[in-house]
């Protein structure tokens, strides 16, 4: 296949470079000074099976998605309208984008920018940019993907590239369940500057997130979304699996980037309020984080 990762941050280079060992031919495309250092020296994949530099292409400039047979769409969620916008004259019609962001509709939202199929994946996996051209993998790299037509083949060229993948009949349920776990740990690790190991055993930390769980179930219920049956247990598990990870919110923060905040905790505070269900735990920590994003000043 021919790739493009569009934001080629630690999520996209993660996929994008397994796909590119693989022999698939890889383009990504990010900021001029990632770029530079891929363009040099190739991608550096340090991960917990390998660490070696992966040559593939790099661009900042959007129209590099031309003839890209897949798209792997990770940019932040505030951004993705903007950014379907620009890339909409150069998509091949024949282009399948993937989507690989938080949040629960983005897909929908690109959907309506653009033509081509767009498909959701649900990502579990813990990276982090060490440095430009440098990925860090800390665990984990599953997708499950929602069906489509090309969803099946898509599962098993990911699989053959070292990716686990499969195709779930209930993918807004997987959607939701990731942004259950997204609430649970993302505001706290940004609020603290924590990994989650160290996090959770804070005093008080995990009655807090069961707060901000219960709320996101009820909301979830609320909505009509089937949640997978073991969401407080896989929810216990992540920092078991992920004890070093901090969270991308985190890594916004500790850069002075915006965060993607209102897509998770502030979206369930506006779908609460919608639906006449309290969420205060989770509009605390929404607000805890857009105070902390703000420009000092």
């Amino acid at each position: 296949m021919q790739v493009a990762v569009v934001g080629a941050g630690a999520v996209g280079c993660y996929y994008g470079g397994m796909l590119a060992r693989a022999g698939h031919r890889v383009v990504l495309i990010g900021r001029p000074q990632h770029v530079d250092a891929v363009t040099a020296h190739g991608l550096r994949m340090q991960t917990l099976a390998f660490d070696e530099q992966v040559r593939l292409q790099a661009s900042t400039d959007p129209a590099a998605v031309a003839g890209a047979d897949l798209v792997l769409f990770s940019v932040k969620s505030p951004a993705t309208e903007a950014t379907g916008r620009q890339l909409l004259p150069h998509l091949a019609p024949h282009a399948l984008v993937l989507t690989l962001q938080n949040g629960v509709d983005n897909a929908d939202r690109l959907r309506s920018v653009l033509a081509q199929e767009v498909a959701a994946a649900v990502v579990y996996v813990a990276t982090e940019m060490a440095g430009p051209g440098h990925m860090r993998h800390h665990g984990r790299g599953e997708l499950v993907l929602e069906p489509g037509p090309r969803s099946a083949a898509l599962a098993q060229a990911l699989r053959a590239a070292g990716v686990p993948a499969e195709v779930s009949a209930n993918a807004r349920g997987a959607l939701w369940a990731k942004l259950v776990l997204n609430c649970a740990y993302n505001a706290l690790s940004a609020i603290t500057q924590l990994p989650y190991g160290r996090m959770v055993e804070g005093v008080g930390v995990r009655q807090v997130m069961a707060d901000l769980v219960a709320e996101c179930l009820a909301v979830a219920r609320a909505e009509g979304v089937e949640l997978p049956a073991d969401i407080q247990q896989a929810v216990e598990r992540l920092a078991q699996t992920m004890p070093t990870q901090s969270s991308s919110t985190a890594q916004d923060l500790a850069r002075h980037k915006p965060t993607e905040i209102d897509h998770l905790n502030g979206l369930v505070v506006r779908r609460g309020e919608a639906l006449g269900i309290a969420t205060p735990v989770n509009r605390a920590m929404w607000a805890l984080v857009k105070l902390l994003e703000a420009p000092p000043g």
